[in-house]
């Protein structure tokens, strides 16, 4: 919830967002007369249909700017300059434990994959040479449903009714708490046991999945718990680590926690740097960019050393990643296929946008109509057999035979092929999805027909629209890097057939080349992806046509919607703040946008009404000021001088530990900067201290100047919005006091304030519309 009023006049007339949302109530509230009543309503009033230009009240902001009070600064007094060294090797060896259990978390999901899906496409294979034999293909069908539908149905038990946050990638989670917003439980233990496991049984359930992206959660979450010295959800605290246990400190580990995962997952540790940088962290520097490159480098050496023993090649260091694209040999290009990069990169944006579009509409009916547990798991595994019986037809309608050589696959079947050769269509289904994106990038020419992935890329893209969005713990990057994959070998081989003394042994390029047009059209990643596909191909040659075909596709796709994981962050009505203020926004001014009146706090309040307030409101800080003044300009009664800021945690640990000026003799000496952080991040409510509170010691004293913050980020109320956006997400802040020109309080600026004004790019058209605020989005 905001930290102050809401946006009325003194004369508690409804404000202008206020008047727009009860228009919108009506004019749905006619919808719903009109339709045949089986619309959800949300208890706010909103049409339950995922709207993208509402914010959900529940999300809350972190506090990452620090509280210079007295009592931290007592702390840096006493400690001394041996502590900021001692704080800064801790942040290394921290770091250096993320990145060594990130790698064991994907040793540990990568190895049950692998063996898991050597078991079931091994008996799979068998079973259908054994189905063609007897005339009984209903034999391997049906077990490839079961196999499929059996780990989907326990993947999608542990997200639709353990964790839903562990549900998807993760991705969008992660960008959300390093661009400073509260997502519930997304960095908890339970988080990642269900986010390992479920993505482990999405894979083996044959969906179009990947593990990668589920990696970079995992890692974050990590991160966050290594980082704190202690388990919230199982009761551990091992006292350690107490100085960490703030915000920004927290976002700082997580940023490498994520890049490490994306070490992990791509075998590219400048690459997750970059995802970091490029997809979420609100705050960057030097020495953070060191750190997190050497967790990323950690975590990508570490996988790389276990995978080479459990491979049998101890000390061999070649396993870099859970994904290894192999490398290409003779990796070259000539300056006409220029335009044909440029041809592929349109083509991804394209096929992106229509991605995501179909996606969108798809998580639309998911949250009107799927909407109980039971049902999402229902879905979940109507998709795995849907899956498993899509490629069964393709396997058994299409005539694609190949003789067998040395090609990357590992489980050929016969099927109606002839003695010494195998069916190349049932090649890239009897696998995991990377081993097919690889068989893609290295099968020599003429392994696969045009009719064959023509056909296959079409029935991909509809499965991996239809899969991402489902209660599952699944990546996107993976089936969009196969179906792009697929499209490019496509390209390639037409234009090996028109010139084939020009084109006749470049496939695999077309192939990785598509696979990044795809990728960049559906997530709208640049810089990172560029230097992730670099990493994973291990050659520096395709570098330039990587960036043309990405570059490419962000333009084109950004001219028809925005990127799959903005547009789910967008439905789940969280206020994610952008990179740069709307333009054309100088004209509106502090005063325009603040919430007001604001509930203040007195230098020194009694308990009894600083409880009152605290349960009278959900607000998480209140401005402290002078007694109320009357005005000097106005000359009518003020909210008086700003003093400070203090949030509600620092009040209720105050009244939890009664810090109260007539108990002096009793906390004396006891009262520091440690209080606040053992009970970092879950402080308790107010309703759990309420009953420790006795009536007299209500009528007791808080004074609130050791505590608070003296000197909180303050502007003026005629402040343009794109300073007061600038301002707020550099800093990182989840409060901006409004003053006048004499220092008295007359507002605040939250996040919601600011992220309600965003800026459409929509059929080329650039447009600023102003984003409604409801209780709920479900």
């Amino acid at each position: 919830m905001p930290c102050c009023g809401k946006n009325r006049g003194e004369d508690g007339n409804q404000s202008e967002d206020e008047r727009d949302i009860t228009s919108r109530l009506e004019d749905q509230q006619q919808l719903i007369n009109n339709s045949s009543g089986d619309a959800e309503v949300s208890e706010d009033g909103l049409i339950n249909t995922g709207m993208l230009d509402t914010i959900s009240q529940k999300y809350e902001s972190l506090d990452y700017d620090t509280n210079f009070n007295s009592l931290l600064l007592d702390e840096v007094r006493s400690r001394g300059y041996k502590f900021v060294v001692r704080k800064d090797v801790l942040r290394w060896v921290v770091m250096f434990f993320v990145g060594i259990l990130t790698a064991l978390v994907a040793c540990c999901i990568d190895i049950s994959v692998e063996e898991g899906s050597k078991i079931k496409y091994g008996f799979l294979s068998w079973l259908t040479e054994k189905g063609v034999t007897d005339n009984a293909l209903w034999m391997p069908y049906l077990s490839w449903v079961g196999l499929n539908v059996v780990p989907i149905m326990f993947g999608s038990f542990l997200i639709s009714y353990i964790e839903p946050v562990a549900g998807g990638s993760g991705i969008p989670q992660v960008k959300c708490y390093l661009n400073g917003v509260k997502v519930p439980r997304v960095v908890r233990i339970k988080t990642l046991v269900c986010k390992a496991v479920g993505v482990t049984l999405s894979v083996l359930g044959g969906l179009a999945v990947g593990k990668e992206g589920p990696m970079i959660h995992s890692g974050a979450v990590i991160a966050a718990g290594i980082s704190q010295g202690k388990a919230t959800s199982i009761k551990v605290d091992t006292k350690t680590l107490p100085f960490f246990r703030q915000d920004h400190e927290k976002r700082d580990f997580v940023s490498g926690g994520a890049a490490a995962g994306v070490a992990a997952a791509f075998g590219a540790p400048v690459g997750g740097v970059l995802f970091s940088l490029e997809e979420g962290a609100s705050f960057w520097n030097q020495a953070l960019t060191w750190r997190i490159l050497f967790g990323s480098m950690t975590s990508y050496f570490t996988l790389n050393m276990v995978l080479s023993t459990y491979r049998g090649y101890t000390g061999q260091l070649s396993n870099g990643g859970l994904l290894n694209f192999g490398s290409f040999e003779n990796a070259t290009y000539d300056y006409y296929e220029i335009p044909l990069f440029l041809i592929m990169g349109a083509f991804g944006g394209l096929l992106g946008a229509i991605y995501n579009h179909i996606n969108y509409r798809l998580t639309v009916f998911r949250m009107r109509y799927i909407t109980k547990p039971w049902l999402k798991m229902l879905e979940a595994m109507m998709v795995a057999a849907v899956t498993a019986t899509a490629g069964f037809l393709m396997i058994y309608l299409i005539s694609d035979c190949k003789s067998i050589g040395n090609d990357p696959t590992e489980n050929p079947i016969q099927m109606y092929c002839n003695d010494g050769e195998y069916n190349v269509i049932g090649a890239i289904w009897f696998q995991t999805p990377e081993q097919s994106v690889r068989s893609l990038f290295h099968d020599p020419p003429g392994s696969h027909k045009m009719l064959t992935l023509g056909l296959f890329s079409v029935v991909y893209f509809l499965l991996n629209c239809w899969t991402y969005g489902l209660s599952i713990s699944a990546g996107v990057f993976i089936p969009t890097l196969l179906t792009g994959a697929a499209f490019g070998r496509f390209f390639g081989t037409v234009l090996a057939t028109l010139l084939p003394e020009y084109f006749g042994t470049q496939h695999g390029k077309y192939a990785l080349l598509g696979a990044a047009a795809m990728l960049g059209g559906v997530v709208r990643m640049t810089i990172s992806l560029t230097i992730i596909l670099i990493e994973a191909t291990g050659n520096l040659t395709y570098g330039f046509p990587i960036m043309v075909v990405l570059m490419v596709a962000k333009w084109v796709g950004d001219f028809f919607n925005e990127g799959l994981y903005d547009i789910h962050i967008q439905l789940a009505g969280v206020p994610l703040l952008g990179w740069e203020p709307p333009p054309l926004s100088a004209t509106t001014y502090a005063s325009g946008i603040m919430s007001y009146p604001v509930v203040v706090l007195n230098t020194k309040q009694k308990v009894g009404e600083v409880m009152e307030i605290l349960k009278s409101t959900t607000h998480n800080g209140f401005p402290v000021v002078d007694n109320p003044m009357t005005s000097s300009i106005t000359g009518k009664p003020s909210l008086g001088k700003l003093r400070g800021i203090i949030l509600r945690s620092e009040l209720i640990i105050m009244i939890q530990h009664k810090i109260y000026s007539e108990l002096y003799h009793e906390w004396e000496g006891k009262l520091n900067i440690g209080l606040f952080r053992y009970a970092y991040p879950r402080y308790p409510d107010i309703d759990q201290i309420q009953d420790q509170v006795t009536p007299e010691e209500r009528q007791y004293t808080l004074d609130l100047r050791p505590v608070m913050n003296p000197t909180p980020p303050t502007i003026v109320h005629a402040t343009p919005l794109p300073q007061v956006f600038r301002l707020f997400r550099a800093i990182g802040l989840r409060h901006l006091i409004v003053t006048n020109d004499e220092s008295e309080v007359v507002g605040m600026v939250t996040r919601k304030d600011l992220a309600r004004y965003k800026v459409e790019l929509q059929d080329g058209r650039v447009e600023r519309t102003t984003m409604h605020i409801t209780e709920q989005v479900e």
